[in-house]
């Protein structure tokens, strides 16, 4: 069961990741299910300072645990513990890799190019990104929204979150997102594992995994969520 928390630091937000393998960062329509909702006020956002402590938690999180870090579920970043990645991907992409997907005509070429973009480049910035795609003013078109469906398909994750850094040498700014393939970043654990079981297979353990964490909540609202 999803129990009651308070989350004080990083180790503690790493400790419910490994406890209760998703944990999203924003509230959503699973009441209490979300970091902002569990998270001390003075490690949410200081007014005095201007920052967030759970974002700077960001990128040690994920290179610390090698979870995988995406908008997941309703268009909401969440982090997933390797542990259960490997099932939620196999179901997300209902067991093809890309190219099997754009082979059978369920992906289009603009997703195909942003694809092998982070694929052939990974891990790489936004930035550095939408250079290359030439996602800008006059240019390609659509970025935000190919991107958000390549992670809820789970062909792409957030590896990191990087700084830039100005001409003294200094980081600056929020954390810049790079992206990359959970193939890349999570290796051979990901890869020997993710079309292990059906895809149907994979469905059933998280829906009963959630089922486990929300017991009060309508079935038919947690395999909405899930979907």
């Amino acid at each position: 069961m999803f129990s009651d928390f308070i989350i004080k630091s990083k180790s503690d937000l790493i400790e419910v990741i490994n406890e209760y393998g998703f944990i999203p960062f924003f509230e959503n329509s699973i009441e209490g299910f979300s970091i902002e909702e569990h998270i001390a006020p003075e490690c949410w956002w200081h007014s005095d300072t201007g920052e967030w402590s759970a974002w700077e938690w960001k990128g040690p999180v994920i290179r610390e645990t090698g979870c995988a870090y995406g908008k997941f579920f309703e268009k909401k970043a969440c982090y997933i513990s390797s542990e259960w990645f490997d099932d939620f991907a196999n179901y997300r992409r209902d067991g093809y890799d890309f190219d099997a997907r754009f082979d059978d005509g369920m992906a289009s070429y603009k997703d195909k190019r942003l694809f092998e973009l982070v694929s052939g480049n990974a891990p790489i910035i936004s930035k550095k990104l939408k250079e290359l795609g030439d996602y800008r003013k006059g240019g390609n078109k659509g970025f935000d929204t190919i991107m958000n469906r390549l992670q809820a398909q789970c062909y792409v994750v957030i590896s990191d979150f990087v700084y830039l850094k100005n001409k003294r040498g200094e980081p600056y700014g929020w954390g810049v997102a790079e992206y990359s393939t959970p193939e890349v970043f999570m290796g051979k654990g990901f890869t020997d594992n993710v079309y292990s079981r059906s895809p149907e297979d994979s469905y059933e353990r998280i829906l009963s995994h959630f089922c486990g964490l929300f017991p009060n909540i309508d079935l038919a609202n947690l395999k909405k969520f899930i979907k």
